[in-house]
């Protein structure tokens, strides 16, 4: 396997691991939980999902070929709660995600060093996924935190449960020496 094909191996496998991260965190959440927000300058976990749809479907429609930005994205929009369920949310969650990985998962080697433009900056593939990554990354920190906050004892952890630490790795290592 060349570096290029590991890199793209490595990025899809990301992508897949922090939007399963939202898709756990949106399962626990009810109507309401979608809509709340501590104040009026802060997002709401469906503006969010809004917010990322609207840039994956820009970003990644047409990734090799037309600029990053396209002309038909209403982004300040993007920050007006108009989801009307969490079913519609999901929608706009799923739409941006599967034109993301439409585009990703077609991508090979030889594009990884291919000049692409996000509003007419010059990126190579590689720098615009990794750009994507972090921003995407970043909103859905926000969301499971936001998630965490709203469902507080109900949460179901996403990860190492606090004071679990040594249990976990313990889990783990054994089950490392046992496949050897």
């Amino acid at each position: 396997m060349t570096v290029g094909n590991e890199y793209l191996k490595v990025v899809q496998e990301k992508f897949r691991s922090v939007k399963e991260l939202g898709d756990k965190t949106i399962q626990q959440l009810s109507e309401d939980d979608i809509h709340w927000a501590l104040n009026k300058s802060s997002n709401s976990i469906s503006i969010i999902v809004k917010h990322l749809s609207g840039n994956m479907i820009s970003r990644w429609t047409d990734f090799l070929t037309s600029d990053g930005e396209k002309t038909n994205r209403k982004r300040d929009q993007e920050f007006e709660d108009t989801i009307s369920s969490k079913q519609e949310m999901i929608s706009y969650w799923e739409r941006g995600w599967n034109t993301l990985f439409k585009t990703i998962d077609n991508l090979n080697e030889e594009d990884l060093l291919k000049n692409i433009n996000i509003r007419g900056e010059s990126h190579t593939v590689i720098d615009a996924i990794e750009r994507q990554m972090a921003h995407y990354a970043y909103h859905i920190g926000q969301i499971v935190y936001v998630g965490k906050q709203i469902k507080n004892e109900e949460w179901q952890n996403l990860s190492i449960p606090k004071g679990k630490s040594e249990v976990y790795l313990k889990q783990i290592l054994k089950n490392h020496r046992r496949l050897k």
